[in-house]
């Protein structure tokens, strides 16, 4: 470091000095922020988060230390910044403070920003990439060439993973970044879950005899994932379908759908989400650079929610299918919990559903 500082650096030229904290290095990443005033535990570890520098808008974070909410086995952002951190967390169940937990995991943090101008920025020239370093960067070509590459095959489990009474309802989890409280939450209603990684086909699939198939979160462009899109049409129809955020937008594609990339992405745990079939407005948690263009899917599917904000999808039915997505995280641990309900309909389903396997 040079004077104690350090650099974070936008593709357009802009640059922010800061103070270090946890792990020591250089790093390059596509620059995001969050609004969450809250479960930032849930924020590092979620998978969503690979390859990606995240902004906390909200100025003090580490107040209540890390804490056992884990969403995966480890945090998954390429670097964390933050306005101010706290040394002192005051909190019955923390078990470390933020600044370890990042050194002992390799991930750099950086405090001492103004984390208000960046944001403005993001919100103003949309998502870019940029660059923490140890001294003043000069050479901009590796950060505006950076590009999030195999993300979904980086954070998938290499295995299938078993989870609750094997008497229960069998669900296949199938793994693009899933939140492990996903699973929790269907572990919850009685389910038995088998977690399988991002690579399996529709037949290795089907041959668990699955009761129904959960679509998970997860990073990168949707499009990217070529061969998921390819698997889910030959699943479409064949068992009953919930999907969360990455999974709304592959099960989209799989439909024929289209995607695109967002200025700013929703991030944050205060998205109000519109039911259109009762005008009733729930307040979700999302996290998501990339949006299903709900025109795509006309006479294909329903369109369910949007987007209260900014009137983007966030919701389409497939009645036909037995299968229905939503954008947003209804199993958001942290809250809010306004959508919960939507785990209880995929149980419905299961238990009423049509089979075709």
């Amino acid at each position: 470091m040079e004077n104690g500082k350090v650099y974070l650096t936008l593709q357009n030229g802009k640059q922010f000095v800061g103070s270090r904290f946890g792990a020591s290095g250089d790093v390059i990443g596509e620059l995001v922020f969050t609004t969450g005033m809250t479960g930032y535990i849930e924020t590092l570890t979620d998978p969503s988060y690979y390859g990606q520098i995240v902004t906390q808008t909200f100025p003090l974070i580490g107040n209540y230390g890390v804490t056992p909410d884990f969403e995966s086995k480890k945090p998954w952002v390429s670097a964390y910044v933050v306005r101010e951190k706290c040394d002192m967390p005051s909190n019955f169940r923390c078990e470390d403070t933020l600044d370890k937990y990042l050194k002992d995991n390799g991930i750099i943090g950086v405090y001492g920003i103004d984390t208000r101008e960046l944001t403005k920025i993001v919100r103003e020239s949309g998502v870019m990439n940029a660059a923490i370093t140890t001294r003043p960067l000069v050479d901009f070509s590796d950060v505006k060439s950076y590009t999030i590459k195999n993300a979904v095959k980086s954070v998938s489990c290499t295995a299938p993973e078993y989870y609750g009474d094997p008497s229960g309802l069998k669900v296949v989890v199938w793994d693009f970044g899933a939140k492990d409280n996903i699973v929790r939450e269907l572990v919850k209603r009685g389910c038995y879950c088998i977690k399988v990684p991002s690579s399996y086909t529709a037949e290795q699939i089907l041959a668990l005899e699955p009761r129904g198939l959960m679509l998970c979160n997860g990073p990168g462009d949707p499009e990217e994932n070529v061969e998921v899109i390819a698997n889910l049409k030959k699943l479409a129809g064949k068992l009953p379908v919930f999907g969360i955020c990455l999974g709304h937008q592959l099960f989209a594609l799989a439909m024929g759908g289209k995607t695109k990339k967002m200025k700013y992405g929703h991030r944050g745990a205060n998205q109000p989400v519109k039911c259109l079939a009762t005008g009733r407005v729930y307040i979700s948690s999302q996290n998501h650079g990339y949006e299903v263009i709900s025109s795509s899917l006309e006479g294909i599917g329903q369109l369910s929610y949007v987007n209260a904000n900014d009137n983007t999808c966030e919701g389409f039915e497939y009645p036909q299918l037995n299968a229905y997505t939503v954008q947003f995280h209804p199993e958001a641990c942290g809250g809010p919990q306004d959508a919960s309900f939507l785990f209880d309909k995929f149980i419905k389903n299961m238990t009423e559903g049509k089979y075709n396997a």
